[in-house]
């Protein structure tokens, strides 16, 4: 058995965290590589690591208040080492990093050294080997990532130690210069880790038990769910949900390692289990989870007989093709189709984009709904459960939410609800009331 451990900021705030993430690690010998973040907040008023750190590059000009900034960071490092008791200096460091402000290096430069200098307390703490993410993760010149350099380094690197810690978050470009993933990416980090060496599982320790069936921004308590498939979390991650980055989903679950979501407070708790086929055939509900987004336009194209035109979609998205644009989803009918695109990515130039789609497929009508969001109904279950949409749908009309568009996926996992942005919210909660309260 061997395991991958990723611990997020707030497990490695302070010295207490580490502690508990040393006991963790510790109370298994299978546990033997460790991907680190930065710092988080120790209290709802602190400020991350990484937030300061890209505060100081903002201000690069300005040396006073880069010098002051910047000695808060290092006295946040020093108190770690400190309370730890450790016989440790990270003062060469601090020294590097004060010279590259001198020297105005990049922003990622500055964003990955929170997890690079926790990575070097954390190594020193437990003992184990510092593998610098620098040298073994690798983006390309366009800054896509180098999946197969990096799977094969990481795992040529990591064969020459028993057990060793690995910052999250970046890697290097091919000129040497460092490259970071999107916030959160110390979660791909931990994936890619997990890939290489042909971990049986990647544990994901955060400040929660688990994935929650809803954002509890949204819903007061709501309930953890005990497994998930690989591509329900998907699902769910791509319309918001934040337990686990994105990105991070796609090197394990190529390999097949299951993903075990644990709480560094509680890690007694199960947590979540993330699998590429759950042992059970449906979850404990119907659904496994709701997560939406705010922020989508929608252009309703409408044509008599548009069914029976030939090529007529495929001029359509090459309109937006045209303007690099994505779109989300597509739901259609025999005489119309509806366009889900995100507003910010649209919002420069929607009238080039509706004219030249009338240029292109002379429709009867083309309508834009702005100010749209998105609900996600996600899980396994629904499958197999009759009534599961009618379900929704009243859930909806109890609370007076008008439904505006609708989308189901082929595979039956998910059903996508387009509501009015001022009653996103409402959705959300009066579907996991219908699922979880009433059953």
């Amino acid at each position: 058995m061997l395991k991958v451990l990723k611990f997020g900021g707030s497990s490695l705030a302070d010295a207490a965290q580490f502690r508990k993430v040393a006991d963790i690690i510790k109370s298994e010998k299978e546990r033997r590589y460790i991907v680190a973040s930065a710092p988080g907040k120790r209290f709802s008023s602190d400020i991350k690591i990484t937030d300061m750190l890209l505060d100081c590059f903002e201000h690069l000009y300005d040396e006073e208040y880069t010098d002051t900034s910047f000695t808060a960071i290092e006295n946040r490092y020093r108190e770690i080492i400190s309370d730890l008791g450790l016989d440790y200096s990270l003062e060469e460091e601090f020294k590097n990093i004060r010279t590259a402000f001198v020297n105005h290096a990049g922003r990622d430069y500055f964003a990955s050294r929170g997890e690079y200098l926790n990575a070097k307390i954390l190594a020193k703490y437990l003992d184990y080997k510092f593998v610098d993410a620098g040298s073994c993760i690798f983006f390309n010149n366009d800054g896509s990532l180098d999946t197969e350099k990096t799977n094969t380094t990481i795992s040529k690197v990591l064969e020459k130690y028993e057990y060793a810690v690995i910052p999250g978050f970046y890697g290097s470009m091919p000129n040497g210069t460092i490259k970071t993933f999107s916030r959160g990416g110390s979660d791909i980090t931990g994936s890619l880790v997990a890939r290489a060496v042909l971990a049986d599982i990647y544990e994901n320790w955060t400040d929660v038990s688990g994935l929650l069936m809803v954002d509890p921004r949204l819903v007061e308590n709501p309930k953890t769910v005990s497994e998930i498939t690989y591509r329900e979390l998907r699902e769910l991650s791509y319309m918001g949900a934040t337990v686990l980055h994105e990105e991070a989903i796609f090197p394990v679950r190529k390999a097949g390692i299951p993903i075990n979501i644990k709480n560094t407070n509680a890690p007694e708790d199960k947590g979540t289990m993330i699998v590429s086929k759950a042992i059970t055939e449906s979850s404990e509900n119907v659904i496994t989870g709701i997560a939406g987004l705010p922020g989508f336009t929608a252009i309703y194209i409408e044509k008599d007989m548009m069914n029976s035109e030939v090529g007529f979609t495929r001029r359509v998205l090459e309109t937006l093709e045209n303007h690099n644009i994505c779109f989300e989803h597509l739901p259609s009918g025999i005489d119309t189709m509806s366009i889900v695109l995100r507003s910010d990515d649209i919002k420069d130039f929607k009238g080039n984009i509706t004219a030249d789609i009338v240029k292109k497929v002379n429709p009867d009508s083309i309508t834009l709904l702005d100010n749209l969001a998105l609900v996600a109904v996600v899980g396994r279950g629904m499958i197999s459960a009759a009534g599961t949409a009618a379900k929704i749908f009243k859930a909806l009309a109890d609370a007076n939410i008008n439904i505006r568009m609708i989308d189901q996926g082929s595979s039956e996992l998910n059903i996508i609800i387009g509501v009015e942005e001022k009653d996103y919210i409402a959705a959300i909660k009066a579907i996991y009331n219908k699922f979880v309260n009433e059953e």
